[in-house]
């Protein structure tokens, strides 16, 4: 071939890759807000509650790719308010401010890889899609469309290879994906269910406590209650198997840290208390982008920290090293190859966000696109 026709062909390659695979997603219900899906909800009337009194535990129940129903606990969380952040810890849990909550609740347990692989693993979408299973409502086609993860790397290193046993903590996702399985949950059952802000979070840890944990400042009593480093030889364990705060929520305290919706600020504690925050939550100050997806927070320690990691107060970020051995260009928006002590539990608030509000808590489809756009598969 002559240069000039090969420099020709490379040309309409580059074209090609850039062009040529171009997807129009704008139709993907990514782009939709989850408050769109909450009329007919599922029926569950014990999930039903006009005001805080009228709120009670309730089991969700999913749907599954073997044609069994999964089903899971959620905890209402009267609001109240509380002391946020701690005198005598990090510099970036002070100072203390008062904080106000509104009532959710919460779920009773990390989420677990029976629950999360629905959606990230595309097992109830591949089996709708097969015919082996039969799609239970119409809300099926939209949470089966809705944008999700890549297929990881390898499931073992991410979940210390118990990613196919019951009852094991999902892990190593991101904190956009857990956001997505958030969306595809509330698609799914017509209830608004997302990741908690830091303060919710902190919240439900304490229960009503101002001590370093749930059950004390002394840790000699934290075998009872949590997985962490010094009791965790072969990474994170079974969910509930160790003793619940006194509002009945398990592994709040070690197992697998747990994404929050707050961009890490150390000063924010400061801001809150001078009322310079006028948001839930600390939001990014500026858009998220598929190339850095870092400076996140997760709460409670895990199977690798130490005890001290597994405060109450305490703020784990996320960096870079938590995908240091991924090899994509972008690395992946889904995944966190180095970190497979985080996970999530979701929460739902009795009062749904308006369609404005929701978008704080969703995640921005534009950051899917593009990811599309660049790595295409």
């Amino acid at each position: 071939m002559k240069k000039g026709m090969l420099i020709a062909a490379i040309a309409v390659a580059v074209a090609c890759g850039t062009t040529c695979f171009a997807q129009d997603l704008s139709s993907n219900p990514a782009y939709k807000v989850g408050t769109d899906w909450l009329a007919d909800p599922v029926a569950n009337p014990d999930a039903e509650a006009a005001t805080e009194d009228d709120m009670k535990p309730y089991e969700e129940s999913l749907q599954t790719n073997t044609g069994d129903t999964l089903k899971f606990k959620m905890i209402p969380i009267k609001g109240g308010e509380f002391t946020m952040g701690s005198k005598s810890g990090e510099k970036d849990e002070a100072p203390t401010f008062k904080a106000t909550v509104e009532p959710f609740w919460m779920e009773e347990h990390e989420v677990t890889w029976q629950e999360y692989s629905l959606f990230a693993l595309l097992y109830l979408a591949n089996a709708h899609k097969s015919g082996a299973v039969k799609p239970e409502n119409e809300r099926s086609e939209i949470a089966d469309a809705l944008a999700a993860p890549t297929a990881p790397y390898s499931i073992g290193v991410i979940s210390y290879d118990k990613s196919n046993k019951e009852g094991y903590p999902a892990s190593g996702m991101t904190r956009y994906a857990a956001q997505m399985y958030c969306k595809w949950l509330t698609a799914t059952t017509g209830r608004y269910y997302r990741l908690p802000t830091e303060i919710e979070w902190e919240y439900a840890c304490r229960c009503g406590t101002d001590s370093a944990y749930s059950f004390g400042d002394d840790d000699s009593e934290i075998d009872d209650y949590a997985w962490y480093l010094g009791n965790s030889p072969d990474g994170y364990s079974k969910v509930m198997t160790k003793k619940p705060n006194q509002w009945g929520l398990y592994d709040m305290h070690g197992n697998v840290c747990e994404w929050v919706m707050d961009q890490y600020d150390k000063k924010a504690y400061k801001d809150f208390a001078d009322g310079k925050i006028d948001t839930p939550f600390v939001t990014p100050k500026k858009p998220l982008s598929v190339y850095g997806m870092f400076n996140e927070i997760s709460r409670g320690g895990s199977c690798a920290h130490e005890s001290k990691d597994c405060r109450s107060a305490k703020r784990i970020v996320s960096d870079k090293s938590w995908k240091e051995h991924d090899p994509q260009f972008p690395q992946s928006i889904w995944w966190m190859t180095e970190a497979p002590y985080v996970g999530f539990r979701v929460i739902r608030p009795l009062n749904p966000p308006t369609a404005d509000d929701a978008k704080l808590f969703e995640p921005d489809p534009a950051v899917w696109a593009k990811y599309k756009e660049l790595n295409p598969r």
